[in-house]
């Protein structure tokens, strides 16, 4: 199968696109024929070599979407055939391929209605936005959230989540991304190049980080007393300087379950994927320098098929 690897951590350039063995399904497993897959942040980090020493050559590539083309050993509530998505599970990426193996329990069923490219651009976007706004926050109506870089992925997900549940719904976005991320249902936007967000809004009952760094470490500020923030942007969440919020990392279960909440929020029109770029799987490099630059909404996905 083609697919695209590493061979030692790197820039983009260290990306390689060529021939590697076909999986083969085992137990409890099947192997997915990919259609599309998408690329997050996570996965030039992984090419980087930020999350620790592995065996090389690695695949990259965490969430996809595509048909069942293998059962292995004990599955019987998938067919060949069945259209799926999923996310690979932690610390065994390998979706920039024209195939993968992978447990079936932590696969689901994709709706008819629902894409492959939009499947894959929302599969680990949604898992991250759901474990965040439902699971950890247990975002509320009425509730005040804001959620940092709204015109990503995971945050135009969460934007539109928030919404659904019936929180007031605040984020940062640059001027150019505006009219995008009220669109996906935002009712207040902060120019972060025009406007600091700590001057800008404050008493919120929570916070959804999606930058990191400095933008994580201040936006304590915005929380009111008794608020609740969540990072996704680094291993652990920061600490807060005050002892009056509560700092959370989701953790963002490789499961079926939420991608059938994602599947059942796209049929209800709740959600709605965001803008894609499309690349071939030879692309693999420019696709991360787009990522890696992070001027650029939505999602990247690679279409295979």
């Amino acid at each position: 199968m083609k697919a695209v690897f590493i061979e030692r951590y790197g820039g983009p350039e260290v990306l390689q696109y060529g021939d590697l063995p076909d999986p083969v399904a085992g137990p409890g497993q099947v192997v997915v024929d990919i259609v599309a897959a998408s690329v997050n942040a996570a996965d030039w980090k992984v090419r980087r070599g930020q999350y620790g020493p592995t065996k090389f050559p690695l695949g990259l590539g965490r969430d996809f979407s595509g048909t069942v083309a293998a059962l292995g050993e004990g599955v019987a509530d998938l067919r060949l055939g069945d259209a799926v998505f999923g996310v690979c599970e932690s610390g065994r990426d390998g979706a920039y391929a024209e195939k993968i193996a992978v447990k079936a329990a932590i696969v689901a069923k994709k709706p008819q209605a629902m894409s492959h490219v939009n499947a894959a651009a929302l599969a680990l976007t949604g898992l991250t936005a759901i474990s965040a706004i439902e699971e950890t926050l247990r975002l509320k109506p009425g509730e005040k959230i804001l959620i940092q870089g709204g015109a990503g992925g995971v945050a135009s997900f969460a934007i539109q989540l928030a919404r659904h549940i019936g929180a007031h719904v605040i984020t940062t976005a640059s001027a150019a991304n505006n009219d995008y991320v009220r669109s996906l249902g935002a009712d207040e936007v902060i120019d972060y190049n025009a406007r600091d967000f700590t001057e800008a809004v404050r008493d919120c009952d929570a916070v959804f980080d999606t930058v990191g760094g400095d933008v994580a470490e201040r936006s304590f500020a915005a929380l009111k007393p008794g608020g609740r923030g969540a990072f996704i942007a680094s291993g652990e969440p920061p600490k807060p300087k005050r002892d009056d919020v509560i700092s959370l990392r989701p953790p963002v279960a490789r499961a079926r379950a939420p991608l059938e909440r994602i599947a059942e929020l796209f049929a209800a029109g709740a959600i709605r994927a965001p803008e894609i770029k499309l690349y071939r799987l030879s692309q693999a490099a420019d696709a991360h320098r787009l990522s890696e630059s992070r001027h650029f909404r939505g999602k990247l996905v690679f279409q295979m098929r």
